[in-house]
């Protein structure tokens, strides 16, 4: 039995460490820009995208943060398969799924920064769980 539970104890560590590899963000994507502020009023629609990702490995629930990370590092690849330069979430993760917008603005700055920063503090939504995603640096 106290063999079982030490080998039980590195293969749980070796698959919750394995569950970001793969999602990287392409090249094209790197252009995608994350509408943080929502303001996408003079954009193009492009259609919307729906990614997911594993957000339970067995009975562990994986980080939020990491989760809405790797959603949105798939969205912006997906988005810039349809030409998309610019994604806006549509709601909060569920189960490790999300649902995004996928723009045209072409030049328009999106965010306060006009790059993928996050607004400043006076404009920042924090999810109901009390998590805040930010971008991924390039």
């Amino acid at each position: 039995m106290r063999k079982a539970v030490f080998l039980l104890i590195p293969l749980a560590t070796l698959a919750l460490s394995a569950c970001d590899w793969g999602i990287k963000l392409d090249d094209k994507a790197r252009n995608v820009r994350t509408a943080w502020n929502g303001d996408v009023g003079s954009c193009k629609d492009q259609g919307k995208v729906s990614v997911s990702v594993t957000s339970r490995v067995g009975p562990v629930d994986r980080s939020d943060l990491k989760v809405r990370d790797e959603l949105e590092v798939l969205a912006r690849n997906e988005a810039a398969k349809l030409g998309a330069d610019t994604v806006k979430p549509l709601g909060e993760p569920r189960d490790g799924s999300q649902d995004w917008g996928a723009y045209t603005c072409g030049s328009r700055v999106v965010g306060p920064q006009g790059n993928n920063a996050p607004p400043p503090p006076s404009q920042t939504t924090t999810p109901q769980a009390g998590f805040e995603t930010v971008p991924l640096k390039n």
